[in-house]
Formats: C-alpha cells, sequence, structure tokens
C-alpha cells in the first residue's frame, strides 16, 4: 500500500492551508475530504478579517482555494475517514471507500456537534459502526439499521442491502428518500441504542427498531471515537503552540481546537501543524 508522509484529514480553510505548506515543503500528501472543500465557507456571507480579501464572499474565497490547490497540483480524494490508529511507525486510516497510510496526521475536520446517543459508545464495535460500506460482508444474510443525517448516506445503503437480508434506513434529513423498494424507510427520531438477546434495537421516539446491527452515518464523527486515545475535551482536541495532540504524529488545526471559530485562525493553525508535521519527519529519520 502506498504511504503518505503526510495525511490531511479536512477540507476547510485549516486543511487547505496545511495541504499547500505541506506541498511547498515537497512532502507527498494525502488530502481527504470534499472536492468541494467546506460547505460553511460556501454560505458565508461576507469575511471581513480575512487580510487582503476584504469583504470577500464564502463562494469567493472557496474559489480562491480551489484554484490555489489546483496550481498547486493538490489533488483531493473524495473520502470520510471513520478511523485513524497509531501503528507505532505509521497511522492506519479507514475510509468510507477505502483505507489509506501516513507517517504523520493532520485532523482538520472541523468542529463536531454531534451528540453519542445513550448507548452508542458502549456498543461501538459490538453492534454499532460507522461505515456500512466497510462492514457490510459481515451483515450477509443478517438485518442491519442505517440511521443516516445526509442524503449522501443513501448510496451506503444501497450498497449494504447487496448484503444484508433486510436493511431498515432511518433518514434524518429533510429531503425524501428514494431508495430500493427493498430497503425499508422508517421516518422516525433516533433517541437512544440498546443491546438485546437477538441483537441491537433503535429507540425511537415513536418505538423501536430490531436488527442485528447498527449504523449511524454523520457528516461528521466525534474526535475521541475517530482516533481511539486521543485526548480531547468539550469535544475539542487538545493541542499545544505546534498543534502537536497527545498522540506523537498526529495534529490538529481549526475548529477542532476551539474557539475562536475564524476561517483566518483556522489557516493559521493549519499552516503551523503542516511546519509541524514536517519537523517530526525530519526526527524519523535521524
Amino acid at each position: 500500500m502506498e504511504r503518505y508522509d503526510i495525511a490531511i484529514i479536512g477540507t476547510g480553510p485549516a486543511g487547505v492551508s496545511a495541504a499547500i505548506t505541506a506541498k511547498v515543503r515537497n512532502k507527498k500528501i494525502l488530502l481527504i475530504g470534499s472536492k468541494n472543500l467546506s460547505s460553511k465557507v460556501e454560505m458565508a456571507h461576507a469575511i471581513d478579517n480575512y487580510p487582503g480579501l476584504p469583504g470577500i464572499s464564502g463562494k469567493e474565497l472557496q474559489t480562491a482555494f480551489l484554484k490555489h490547490l489546483e496550481e498547486m497540483e493538490i489533488s483531493v480524494t473524495e473520502d470520510k475517514a471513520n478511523g485513524i490508529y497509531a501503528m507505532g511507525e505509521y497511522f492506519a486510516i479507514q475510509g468510507h471507500s477505502g483505507n489509506y497510510e501516513a507517517l504523520s496526521v493532520i485532523l482538520a475536520v472541523g468542529v463536531s456537534v454531534a451528540k453519542p446517543y445513550p448507548g452508542e459508545l458502549e456498543n461501538l464495535g459490538r453492534g454499532v459502526s460507522y461505515c456500512a460500506t466497510c462492514d457490510a460482508a459481515l451483515y450477509r444474510g443478517k438485518s442491519a439499521i442505517i440511521a443516516a443525517t445526509s442524503i449522501e448516506e443513501e448510496k451506503e445503503a444501497e450498497f449494504l442491502a447487496q448484503t444484508a437480508d433486510k436493511v431498515y434506513y432511518v433518514p434524518m434529513y429533510k429531503e425524501p428518500a428514494i431508495l430500493h423498494e427493498g430497503i425499508e424507510v422508517v421516518r422516525q427520531k433516533p433517541v437512544s441504542i440498546e443491546k438485546n438477546e437477538n441483537g441491537m434495537r433503535l429507540v425511537t421516539e415513536e418505538g423501536a427498531i430490531e436488527a442485528d446491527g447498527i449504523f449511524l452515518l454523520r457528516e461528521q464523527i466525534a474526535p475521541s471515537q475517530l482516533v481511539p486515545g486521543l485526548k480531547v475535551t468539550d469535544n475539542h482536541i487538545q493541542v499545544d503552540r505546534e498543534m502537536r495532540t497527545n498522540i506523537k504524529g498526529l495534529f490538529a488545526c481549526g475548529d477542532i481546537t476551539g474557539t475562536p471559530y475564524q476561517y483566518i485562525k483556522s489557516a493559521g493553525e493549519g499552516n503551523v501543524a503542516a511546519l509541524s508535521a514536517v519537523r517530526y519527519l525530519s526526527e524519523l529519520k535521524r
């Protein structure tokens, strides 16, 4: 498997800044995120504190970011990381569409506002998962529930339905869910998760759905679940002034490290995180 010098998770201002700095330093980088970059940036009406760009709109800033990446020949790998594991000499990254390896990792995933359901963390890996395409093979001849916050997750339900005997799809968004007729759409609001003798139960405000397993597909995964052993306070990753986390070789930047939630602050931290990752790589060679 190809191994990168630096894997950058997230394509907002922090991730874009980190990618540019790392590329300037001639590092082999992997930039994982959305090819449209940040929807939060795109929807901003006007940004007044970005130096040299007074009153720029979010859409204009997004276009400038995309142009800069293109000119630097930096491509975006469109995927979502759902697990990052320190393996000693490198990091293993589990994505929805594939697996990756890197000597160092920069987390620029933005602030996570999702709160775990009661029973979610206790049953993670014991009937609860965050990636249907990753674990689909385990549900051959079984049943599964997918609770999704984005219409983009419908493709995971379709993929899982090719293996599982029964798929319940719980959409937590307003758009109509248009899925294969073999997938049962259940418009109910999840409340908690329970384990029983026969498998798992998703408790909703209207009742409960039972299946062998439950997949929770959110746009963001809480950092404490994304990286085992990562120190987090109030849902923000703990870092020092060099953007280093408590895990050697793992750095974080942007909104995920705490307030203020400002684009210019995120971009600056992305630059610092990349420079720190470059220094870390130099130390590995000694």
